[in-house]
């Protein structure tokens, strides 16, 4: 699996993984229950992962979506 999307902001996971998952790329949210350690504070970003083989098609969808910005870099 690969990072896709790391960030804090709890509409932008949900967004990205409605993106995802309506286009058939399946993810998965990592560091999802770290906020027991932050407090629920969202101090922690959450990561989605997807497999490395999506990455070309989820690029282009999230960048029709107009979030590109959101795209981890390596």
């Amino acid at each position: 699996m690969i990072e896709l999307v790391r960030t804090n902001d709890a509409v932008t996971i949900s967004f990205v993984q409605s993106l995802l998952r309506d286009s058939g790329i399946d993810c998965f949210v990592a560091d999802e229950n770290m906020s027991v350690l932050d407090g629920s504070i969202g101090v922690l970003p959450r990561r989605i992962m997807i497999a490395e083989d999506d990455l070309k098609e989820a690029r282009e969808l999230m960048t029709a979506a107009g979030i590109a910005n959101e795209i981890r870099q390596k």
